[in-house]
């Protein structure tokens, strides 16, 4: 199995993903507040996903 870099487009949802996951631990967010670990993994998972799909 080959890791590529993954795209900017793939890295910055993640990470926008991430920060939302944070904001929700510090600030009551409805749905994010509740489930912030899990939608900090769901970034992780994005991001990971882009490192072992081909880039285009």
């Amino acid at each position: 199995m080959n890791l590529s870099a993954p795209s900017q487009a793939v890295f910055w949802i993640s990470v926008i993903i991430a920060v939302i996951a944070i904001l929700g631990v510090l600030v009551s967010i409805p749905f994010v507040t509740a489930y912030a670990f899990w939608v900090l993994l769901l970034a992780f998972i994005v991001l990971a996903g882009g490192c072992l799909m081909r880039g285009t």
